[in-house]
């Protein structure tokens, strides 16, 4: 019987593995839906931008509010849960704080630093549970963070704020059985935090002390598994996602727009200049842009599900500030949402995208598209460098090449810049009337 724990310990531990490996799946083939793109090129630079912008946070402190209370919770996630590591040694060998003889008052200080870390995130989550719902955040209340996306901000702070609290617990009722003598748990001297609460704890009976203990003890690892498996069903994916995707950002100056292949190589063939590809034409003639998900490249939907929804793009936007509706939160959500529709039919044996629906059109709109200025706005605040304009173009080129549905007044200065070499309707060889009017009048 007494190794009943441990097998029931081992029951969790695989059945978790089990579902985060069959969740880990979904999201490589959903993510791989996306067309090919190679980006290993200056990998040194590749390096140091995931060094700074994932790791270093780099981004986060353009608001020094916000990015110290989300420095907090990011190093007390990467500290606390290396203390998962005993939790999971214990589990299995059915022994209790395995490490502590080992490292003696190392350990205590050990101990002493997670529950500082510990208090400082639960502070931190409180603060933003109350930008979120009590000050009203603007960035936080637009249209498309109603319903689902609005209650998983709530509810991971509470289980974040609810998983601390049972570290502290477990460990204030851990000393006062060990200051009581049972031989099962060990004097780790004064831990500050947790000390403070042990008067509750005072009076109770030892039979209801180990209750509690050996609770919060099975709490705490028990919702560290369902907190990663929650984790990658939540925009909190950016935790494990927001640093391949920092890797893998594009490089190149952020003015500079990709052109298409297909369109180089007709526009090369007209005036007669070689072209870098085979001049056989394709097989198959693919889509000029992107429609739906799969015509994106998989960095795009890397992009998408790595979105930690902070609104920072969307509060940084022209467009979106003057009234239009384009959001670029909404756009990489959208991405997101379509990407999972398509990879849940496909695993239930549907039509997964001959679906009759597409991400043009169903998720995001021809005016969503029309009101973005490429300002580039949205990709430099970017806290993990996610690119929504890379996606509205490709969207848009879709719209102009495949439907001609781009606006009156857009088709008019096509035309101009394909007679005029201008948007403007005059002879190129007038284009710089203007600059001999300037001199005329230095001159005066």
């Amino acid at each position: 019987m007494s190794f009943l724990p441990q097998i029931a310990f081992l029951v969790i531990l695989g059945v978790a593995g089990f579902i985060l490996a069959k969740r880990i799946k979904f999201l490589k083939r959903n993510i791989l839906l996306g067309k090919a793109e190679t980006r290993n090129d200056q990998t040194d630079t590749r390096w140091k931008t995931m060094l700074l912008v994932a790791f270093g946070q780099q981004k986060m402190f353009k608001r020094l509010i916000p990015a110290f209370l989300h420095l907090l919770i990011y190093v007390g996630f990467i500290v606390i849960n290396l203390e998962v590591l005993e939790f999971v040694l214990d589990g299995i060998l059915g022994t209790h704080r395995l490490f502590a003889p080992a490292l003696g008052s190392v350990y205590t200080v050990a101990m002493n630093i997670f529950e500082f870390l510990a208090v400082a995130v639960l502070i931190s989550c409180v603060a933003f549970l109350w930008r979120r719902n009590v000050s009203k955040v603007p960035r936080f209340n637009k249209p498309e963070m109603k319903g689902w996306p609005s209650l998983d901000a709530n509810l991971i702070l509470v289980i974040e704020i609810v998983l601390m609290c049972a570290i502290l617990t477990m460990n204030a009722t851990d000393q006062i059985l060990a200051n009581r003598g049972d031989e099962h748990y060990t004097i780790l001297g004064t831990l500050f935090f947790s000390s403070l609460i042990q008067p509750i704890f005072e009076g109770m009976s030892t039979g209801s002390l180990v209750v509690i203990e050996r609770f919060a003890w099975w709490f705490h690892i028990a919702g560290i598994l369902a907190f990663a498996i929650y984790v990658t069903y939540s925009k909190h994916l950016h935790i494990f996602l927001a640093f391949p995707n920092t890797w893998y950002s594009n490089l190149k100056p952020k003015g500079e727009m990709p052109n298409m292949p297909e369109v180089t190589n007709e526009v090369n063939m007209m005036l007669g200049i070689p072209s870098e590809t085979p001049a056989d034409p394709p097989a198959e003639i693919g889509r000029f842009g992107a429609k739906d998900v799969n015509d994106l490249t998989w960095v795009n939907v890397l992009n998408a599900y790595s979105c930690t929804e902070c609104g920072r793009c969307t509060a940084e936007c022209p467009a979106n500030l003057t009234g239009k509706k384009l959001s670029p939160r909404k756009i990489m959500m959208d991405v997101r949402d379509r990407a999972e529709e398509v990879g849940k039919s496909i695993d239930a044996g549907g039509p997964g995208l001959e679906d009759g629906k597409s991400l043009l059109g169903d998720y995001i709109t021809k005016e969503e598209l029309n009101a973005c200025t490429s300002c580039n706005a949205c990709v430099e605040a970017c806290p993990v460098n996610i690119d929504p304009l890379s996606i509205i173009l490709q969207m848009r080129r879709y719209v102009a090449m495949e439907e001609s549905g781009t606006p009156a007044q857009w088709n008019a200065m096509f035309q101009n810049m394909e007679t005029s070499f201008s948007p403007w309707k005059f002879s190129p060889q007038d284009r710089f009337n203007w600059a001999d009017s300037v001199k005329e009048e230095q001159v005066k």
